[in-house]
């Protein structure tokens, strides 16, 4: 089917009334399934209907919102141009783009990037991968993130860009606040992750009158859960936020780590049904804790026993509630495995330090540095450090028998490859909790054998049901 087909019949889908919204939907759902479970071949059957249900998850999210009068016609119709038709359908602009680059460089570009532009926060969350807080000032300088967003958007053909922190809405340079990035690169789709303490009715109206940019609110389970890490009070802020952004009919997200503290939380139904149903979440992204940042510690992580809890509790998520949650572990096989080292996403952060991963605290180049030499960002794909990332993750996907894709992390479940390329690198890391982790080997230790142990427990799994044949 083509894409103006599909535009049209996704606008029909949230501008319509209710019964005519259902209808449109049957008939989406059965071109999702044709396309997804059907006519694919590269998948094992279990792995292309839980890409599917995926997919689907977010459509239905969406269209509950919409009856439920917390996401607007006009949000929606929105972010059928601007997500869909922008940033996953291919369009002639992002073509010529991709094609430029590709007779360059020859090979595709990354299809979205992560942006930190300011360490800043008004929180001090324990084991926070960035070790932000309200006295740092690192902050990316407004012309040289408005350059960045050139080379991006025009010459990498970029139309999705998310954007983290620190505290995005304490952002402010030479003028500037981070809104003015959606209000700049109109035809992008954003997604925000922030506390949501800063998120006022002024804020949400701001971002309603945008319409291409949702937040994704962090929490830790419920009050007590989110209090306890992240400071007395914010789960109450957050439900503030929550409420000014249903009244501007904003879609908005929740943004949860797993940790051990909360992994009982997590795999429960509970915590599910008081943020999709009971709050109105249109969509959950689920990051597990990773020892990077501020006080370190691999005390907190999830055991591999919890983690495969969790991925249980995606693939029931998404197949009996259809609500949309991705885990950036477990839900793999969504993106084929890593997407990192600018396969399709890499990362800068507040000191314009251009990294593989949100997670991979090392880096080799610098975006000053580069435009200094009269560089682009694109040449930071070609780094040793990026292409021997990309090279394992090719080396992975191509194994005999298949790659598990529920170990699929370079660092976390590979942690001893991943070790060899950054020796062999040189690469620098970005803060003193970056290189005490580098040099800590019970650290490194604890993480061989997590990849050991969850390497046992989901390898007979990925074999014997997963991978399947039919």
């Amino acid at each position: 089917m083509k894409n103006d087909a599909i535009i049209s019949l996704l606008t029909k889908l949230v501008m319509s009334n209710r019964l005519a919204r259902y209808l449109v939907s049957k008939q989406i759902d059965k071109m999702l399934y044709k396309a997804m479970v059907i006519d694919e071949k590269k998948f094992p059957h279990e792995v292309k209907l839980d890409r599917y249900y995926g997919v689907r998850s977010i459509m239905t999210a969406v269209m509950k919102n919409i009856n439920r009068g917390l996401i607007s016609k006009k949000f929606a119709a929105r972010g059928v141009q601007t997500m869909v038709k922008g940033a996953m359908l291919e369009n002639e602009e992002r073509n010529k783009a991709v094609a430029r680059y590709k007779e360059k460089y020859g090979t595709n570009p990354p299809s979205m990037v992560v942006l930190s532009p300011t360490k800043r926060c008004n929180l001090r969350c324990t084991g926070c991968y960035a070790s932000s807080g309200a006295d740092n000032s690192e902050t990316l300088e407004w012309s040289l993130l408005d350059k960045m967003m050139q080379e991006f958007h025009d010459e990498m053909g970029m139309k999705f860009f998310v954007i983290s922190g620190g505290e995005p809405l304490m952002y402010n340079s030479e003028g500037h606040t981070i809104l003015d990035l959606p209000k700049l690169w109109p035809d992008s789709f954003f997604l925000m992750y922030t506390n949501g303490t800063l998120i006022t009715p002024e804020i949400a109206k701001q971002m309603a009158e945008l319409g291409n940019l949702t937040p994704a609110i962090s929490v830790e389970g419920f009050k007590e859960q989110t209090d306890e890490r992240r400071g007395e009070g914010t789960h109450e802020r957050v439900l503030k936020a929550l409420d000014n952004l249903k009244q501007a009919q904003v879609p908005f997200g929740i943004s949860v780590t797993a940790t051990k503290k909360n992994a009982a939380i997590l795999a429960g139904e509970k915590f599910y049904d008081y943020y999709f149903g009971e709050l109105g979440a249109t969509y959950m992204w689920m990051f597990q804790y990773m020892p990077i940042g501020r006080g370190f510690t691999t005390e907190l992580m999830l055991s591999p026993t919890e983690r495969f809890e969790l991925y249980k509790k995606w693939r029931q998520l998404i197949r009996e509630k259809s609500w949309f949650v991705a885990d950036f572990w477990n839900s793999a096989e969504m993106t084929e495995g890593c997407i990192s080292c600018g396969k399709n996403y890499f990362y800068i952060d507040w000191n314009a330090n251009i990294m593989p991963c949100v997670f991979i605290p090392y880096y080799k180049d610098n975006v000053r540095k580069l435009y200094g030499e009269g560089k682009k960002i694109a040449d930071a794909m070609f780094s040793d450090f990026f292409v021997k990332g990309r090279e394992w993750q090719q080396k992975y996907l191509d194994k005999e028998g298949g790659a598990n894709l529920l170990r699929p992390c370079l660092n976390r479940d590979h942690h001893r490859e991943f070790m060899e390329i950054v020796r062999a690198c040189n690469v620098q890391p970005e803060d003193e909790a970056a290189r005490e982790a580098l040099e800590d080997n019970e650290y490194h230790e604890k993480l061989y054998e997590f990849d050991k142990e969850l390497k046992d427990i989901t390898d007979p799994y990925w074999n014997d049901v997963l991978a399947k044949k039919e």
